[in-house]
């Protein structure tokens, strides 16, 4: 079966990636044993299931033979899943870009920021509380001009405690730390939670969230993601990462407006290797039910209904063999996506246990996030 366009869901991830690698950097990277400043604040995720080429095509006719590509239907996947990893990349990045100040103690600083030149005034406060929670530390680092606006003009806050094990939140606005690059992208926020602590039963954990990134225009891409809500754990050399992205504007055949990407995937770190498993529900489904959102709108019940919809007298063992690589899960490698329901071999089958006690985030609270500073 060959067709023109079977499904477009084209998920433009550039703009998401482009922020996030290039919003609050100072270009500085010095090292120095006099500080305060927590060292690690995030979870290493295996390339197996998180790559960082934005983009991709679910379905759209780039068909090998009369079978779906498996690479197409999981690139998005690893496309949203390398956006958390930056985003809590970039806070270890800042931190060790801030260590030239020396922060070591209750202080405040003023600096021009290398990208935009404009005039940031950092503030380290300590026995602060945020969210209930008392925090050893807090850095506040703010636009100098834009203190007054109804964000006090805040780029950077990061609440840490003291100790040999690190927990803290970190929350960044792009736009506050570089309105050059980030000048389209003025309501962008993320937030990262980490912890070396073992709240979820993990050596070290984060939780990502990413709300307010601008939706394109729908005449010219109508696919763009809103917001992302992940959570990435490790245990030894395995890694667990569940969670949804969000897609208010896409549209599929049947006319429906909006869905949500619901993921959950676990990944070894020495052998690259990782398995996952997709749900396309609506973007306003209220439910955090793992059967409704990864087995009732798995990607080869959704695009069988579409396909059906639109071609209702299709041979239905013709449309299987088509989408057989989209059977779950979906099987990957350091190259990429190895298979759909058929498993390799016994080491992805280790991982393959792990995904039924991983469920994603609710579609419509990830598509309502908002995310605010102290």
């Amino acid at each position: 079966m060959k067709t023109a366009k079977l499904v477009s869901i084209v998920l433009v991830m550039g703009l998401a990636l482009s922020i996030l690698f290039t919003a609050c950097e100072t270009n500085q990277d010095v090292k120095s044993e006099d500080t305060i400043l927590p060292e690690k604040f995030s979870v290493d995720i295996p390339a197996s299931i998180s790559n960082s080429s934005a983009g991709g095509r679910l379905a759209a006719g780039r068909a090998e033979g009369d079978t779906v590509k498996g690479s197409d239907i999981y690139i998005n996947l690893r496309t949203f899943i390398a956006v958390g990893k930056a985003a809590s990349t970039l806070v270890e990045q800042f931190i060790a870009g801030i260590r030239l100040y020396k922060i070591d103690r209750v202080m405040s600083i003023t600096y021009v920021g290398d990208d935009d030149n404009r005039v940031k005034n950092l503030v380290v406060l300590s026995n602060v509380s945020f969210e209930g929670v008392d925090w050893d530390y807090q850095l506040t680092i703010t636009d100098a001009e834009s203190e007054n606006a109804a964000d006090g003009g805040k780029a950077l806050q990061i609440f840490w405690n003291k100790s040999s094990k690190v927990k803290g939140i970190a929350i960044i606005k792009p736009y506050n730390c570089d309105r050059i690059t980030n000048a389209n992208a003025k309501d962008a926020v993320f937030r990262i939670d980490y912890s070396e602590f073992g709240e979820h039963g993990y050596d070290a954990e984060m939780e990502v969230r990413i709300a307010g990134l601008p939706l394109a225009n729908p005449l010219k891409d109508p696919y763009s993601i809103n917001s992302l809500h992940m959570f990435a754990g490790k245990k030894g050399d395995v890694v667990d990462v569940y969670g949804n992205s969000n897609h208010p504007n896409a549209v599929l055949l049947s006319g429906t407006t909006g869905f949500d990407w619901a993921f959950v995937a676990s990944g070894s770190d020495p052998d690259n290797i990782g398995v996952a498993e997709v749900g396309l529900p609506p973007s306003t489904l209220d439910s955090d039910d793992r059967q409704v959102l990864l087995k009732e709108y798995s990607i080869k019940n959704v695009l069988t209904s579409e396909i059906t919809a639109m071609w209702p007298g299709i041979d239905q063992n013709a449309l299987a063999a088509y989408l057989s690589t989209t059977s779950a899960p979906g099987y990957f490698n350091a190259n990429g996506f190895v298979s759909g329901g058929t498993s390799p071999g016994a080491k992805w089958d280790v991982l393959a246990k792990r995904l039924d006690a991983l469920s994603p985030y609710n579609p419509k609270a990830t598509g309502e996030l908002t995310i605010s500073f102290k």
